[in-house]
């Protein structure tokens, strides 16, 4: 099985670069690993002492950041190594302080992993969530180098735990230890023998709950908002925006402000968003010079504001659920204490599965869907009070996951 594998990865391997002469995003994925090893022999030397984290793509990064910070803090004396498999990851976070050295991680090949850890030579490799990559993990194993799991989450689907999974079973063994998010995933773990495992939890509960401690002022934000109730909906895909559209459109109570930030801020997507709403908009873009609050709709047509903005916000619309681009981060929102309406498709986002039980998040079916449940809570102060209670306790309830695998980290290597 293992011979397969192989072969699977230079199959793959080759067709992905003859697709990448079409497709921009495989073109960075292909391009950005022709250097890799050039990179890692010039920042690291033999003296170095160096901790690998290695992640999917950007939500695994915010994922792993409150652990690389603490380790950070409290190995300074060594370098920070951050891998990323998708250019979605490495090219937003490439030049991220946090780490020492960013880079792709390799295909998963023996030539390439052997490699890759010659040049590295990790005192401890930390993957986050998921991305079991068996050379990688084999090699890690044969060389004695430590190797976490943090945030791991597991389902019943995955290969390990069916009869044909016995490949991949054997390259969980590899890990010295499991930090998972829930009992599901540590009883999947048991039932095939593995009991080296700890529910730590989700290092999200972590970070989101940082943002509660930072200066999340904006100023042009308080300047459209004024006094008005704010409903901010945040990584937007056309799904979402044809039901959000609507309910703007028909909202003649002018009691409210409306701030949308899709998640594809190509002009031409962002103009059409525009001509669609019948109410006073106004992009980001252009704000430059006007009076924002004469606005009804903000538009923002830019990145890196919205963990922000959030926190105007007195309800939230989380976008992706409404279609089948996958739900964006619900967390960031909830953590500021405020009722979150999300789309009806979010089977295996845990986090919003469980607080959709709980009833701080809700889950909209369709138009007629949204239009009660919203105008329900942007009527009642003391149910839209209620509702956010249960996000911010429940984030309150679950944090604490770098703290536990921190402590773990420096037993081991001090």
């Amino acid at each position: 099985m293992f011979f397969l594998y192989n072969i699977l990865v230079y199959i793959t391997s080759f067709f992905v670069k003859i697709t990448s002469i079409f497709n921009d995003k495989l073109k960075l994925f292909v391009n950005g690993r022709k250097d890799v090893f050039e990179k890692l022999n010039r920042q690291i030397s033999k003296e170095d002492k160096v901790i690998w984290f290695h992640t999917a793509s950007l939500g695994e990064f915010e994922q792993g950041l409150p652990v690389i910070e603490e380790v950070k803090k409290d190995f300074s004396d060594h370098k920070i190594l951050v891998t990323f498999f998708s250019p979605s990851g490495y090219e937003v976070k490439k030049n991220t302080t946090v780490a020492d050295i960013v880079c792709y991680l390799p295909l998963d090949t023996k030539r390439n992993a052997k490699r890759f850890l010659k040049f590295v030579s990790p005192e401890l490799a930390i993957f986050v969530k998921y991305e079991f990559w068996p050379n990688y993990l084999f090699q890690l194993k044969k060389q004695n180098v430590p190797t976490l799991l943090i945030s791991g989450i597991f389902r019943e689907r995955q290969s390990f735990f069916h009869w044909y999974g016995g490949f991949m079973r054997n390259s969980l063994q590899t890990f010295n230890h499991f930090f998972v998010q829930d009992e599901a995933s540590k009883l999947l773990l048991k039932n095939i023998n593995f009991t080296n495992v700890t529910v730590s939890g989700d290092t999200r509960f972590d970070r989101v709950s940082e943002i509660l401690e930072r200066d999340n002022a904006l100023k042009f934000v308080e300047e459209f908002k004024q006094d008005k109730l704010c409903f901010v909906a945040g990584s937007t895909w056309p799904e979402d925006e044809k039901i959000l559209i609507d309910y703007i459109n028909e909202d003649a109570s002018g009691k409210v402000k409306y701030i949308i930030a899709p998640h594809n801020i190509k002009p031409a997507l962002i103009e059409k968003l525009k001509t669609e709403i019948t109410k006073k908009t106004i992009l980001f873009s252009q704000k430059e010079g006007k009076a924002t609050s004469d606005y009804e709709v903000l538009i923002l047509d830019t990145i890196g504001l919205l963990t922000k903005v959030y926190s105007y916000a007195d309800i939230a619309y989380v976008g992706g659920g409404m279609g089948n681009t996958g739900l964006h981060n619900t967390l960031e929102p909830a953590v500021f204490g405020i009722p979150v309406l999300i789309g009806k498709n979010y089977e295996g986002f845990i986090e919003a599965e469980k607080l959709v039980k709980l009833g701080g998040i809700i889950s909209i079916k369709n138009k007629n869907d949204f239009f009660e449940r919203a105008s329900h809570i942007i009527d009642n102060q003391d149910h839209l009070n209620k509702i956010g209670a249960i996000n911010s306790t429940y984030i309150n309830k679950n944090k604490g996951a770098k703290i536990q695998i921190g402590s773990y980290i420096r037993k081991l290597l001090k």
